[in-house]
């Protein structure tokens, strides 16, 4: 008998790194519609010094047969790692897709010797990030000229 907690996999659901140019632009370009078109919080493309450094990783999520969500992850200094632009597009913020690209980033930095990731959220998001187990890490602030919360998430390392 499963826990009532625990969702079944969803195979029409699948999160996976970009492999190719390809997969990264799509990545871009979920990234562009949502914080760029549907949300103005940057003018023209949300890219950054950050998407170029090799140590970036960016994620992919796919339902319905295309691509529909993005996240990426990336260290920052003594076991810490962050995940930001998470982008999901709007018909597919209903399903579990979201929930999928945040564990995904979480799983994939614990993998690579994380032990805390760190990320600014959205407030109308707060409450889908305390439900994946995250935590207010701190008071709300001003981040690309919009209220977020600081949140955090302990990382199991695997051996």
């Amino acid at each position: 008998m499963s826990s009532p907690t625990a969702a079944p996999p969803r195979p029409d659901v699948v999160v996976r790194l970009c492999r190719s140019e390809r997969q990264r632009a799509a990545h871009f370009a979920v990234r562009r519609a949502v914080f760029v078109d549907e949300q103005a919080m940057f003018a023209g493309d949300d890219r950054d010094e950050r998407d170029a450094r090799i140590t970036t990783m960016h994620a992919i999520g796919i339902t319905g047969g295309g691509v529909a969500g993005a996240v990426r992850l990336y260290p920052l200094r003594g076991g810490e790692w962050k995940g930001d632009r998470l982008a999901v597009v709007p018909q597919a913020r209903h399903g579990a897709l979201g929930a999928r690209l945040v564990r995904f980033a979480v799983a994939n930095a614990g993998a690579r010797g994380g032990t805390r990731m760190v990320a600014m959220i959205q407030l109308p998001n707060v409450a889908f990030f305390e439900s994946l187990g995250w935590q207010r890490d701190g008071a709300t602030v001003a981040f690309h000229g919009r209220p977020h919360q600081p949140m955090a998430i302990a990382l199991t390392p695997r051996a």
